[in-house]
């Protein structure tokens, strides 16, 4: 047998060396987090799982086992045939499943008797999220970001994704969280990953980091939707230089309107949204806003979310909560399309190179 177990910070240290990440888990436990790139190789799937957890609380634990062993031998032969016909003998997987128990064990037992080298996560997905989490604030603080700043609509976003087109390093938050990072930053038809899998995603980013380089993120709040951003890395953000974005009021309009497309193509979902902004600007307002969307007015009910809602109190915010925002270096692309967002990346990495 040739099974070799790893603690979960030497699997970190690790993880890239590895021809596939394995997760013996359940389908759901894998989808509510799971390593970077793992793969779902249930031992046991997720109504295999209430049945045996039943059965074990509800007649004997001796019965339960038994019918657990017959199922995860039966589910293992299937990914056997199923994936692993075509490994050569030099593969090494890592295994793992919630606590590094007889799920992971199973699987890895098997894997390492074909005469694999296979290493098995001590203590599982529960060390390895523990140590993720206190990795995180040593990975924040190695790093050196570069801060976009700017009110909503200037393009904050779109500079970013054009600075990692152009082979600068940059943490998208908002990508990585499927929110907008506001009221009405939800995307039709994506949901957000839960807290875990963020807190996953955003170490795996970090990680692979050259300290010797800057990182672009835009300026977030504490919160991406209901995710919260870590807050080491929060903390580190908001001590960081920061680069403001302007643009004028009619393109962050323009751009907006093709951001926010599905707003103006499903109005319905557009005033339910802004439902959400009564308590902060009044029912009057709000209702004025939904009837400007009904005659079909929508630039001027985006200007006016703008200049009543987003813009006030922008300024202040922005420089209590990152301390140099107040001599921030200023780049202003020439509007909102791409091209001029690829011109004002371009010069922003010359100018910092």
């Amino acid at each position: 047998m040739s099974v070799h177990l790893i603690s979960a910070d030497e699997a970190m240290a690790k993880l890239d060396q590895f021809d596939a990440i394995l997760d013996a888990r359940s389908e759901g436990e894998h989808a509510e987090d799971h390593l970077p790139d793992a793969q779902s190789w249930p031992s046991l799937n997720n109504e295999e799982r209430i049945r045996v957890g039943t059965l074990y609380k509800q007649v004997s634990p001796f019965d339960a086992q038994k019918i657990g062993a017959a199922l995860v031998a039966k589910n293992i032969a299937r990914h056997i045939e199923t994936h692993v016909m075509d490994k050569p003998k030099n593969w090494q997987p890592l295994i793992y499943c919630w606590r590094g128990g007889k799920r992971s064990n199973s699987l890895a037992l098997i894997l390492g008797q074909i005469g694999f080298k296979v290493h098995l996560i001590e203590g599982g997905y529960k060390a390895f999220r523990k140590a993720v989490m206190e990795d995180t604030p040593r990975q924040a603080q190695r790093l050196q970001f570069q801060v976009l700043c700017g009110p909503t609509g200037s393009g904050k976003t779109r500079l970013l994704h054009a600075l990692a087109q152009q082979g600068a390093q940059v943490l998208d938050l908002e990508g990585i969280a499927c929110h907008r990072s506001s009221v009405l930053g939800l995307i039709p038809g994506q949901a957000q990953p839960t807290q875990k899998a963020f807190d996953t995603q955003v170490w795996n980013a970090l990680r692979r980091f050259d300290p010797a380089l800057p990182v672009y993120v835009e300026a977030e709040s504490k919160k991406v939707g209901n995710l919260a951003v870590p807050a080491e890395l929060m903390n580190a953000m908001r001590a960081s230089p920061c680069i403001r974005v302007d643009l004028s009021l009619e393109n962050r309009v323009n751009l907006l309107l093709e951001d926010y497309a599905f707003f103006t193509q499903d109005t319905a979902f557009f005033i339910d949204r802004l439902e959400r902004l009564v308590a902060l600007r009044g029912k009057a307002v709000v209702d004025a806003w939904k009837e400007q969307i009904e005659r079909g007015e929508m630039r001027e009910v985006v200007a006016d979310l703008l200049s009543q809602h987003y813009d006030p109190g922008y300024e202040t915010s922005t420089g209590k909560n990152f301390v140099q925002f107040g001599k921030a270096a200023v780049i202003a692309p020439a509007s909102h399309a791409l091209d001029d967002m690829r011109a004002a990346a371009a010069q922003l990495l010359q100018t910092q190179g």
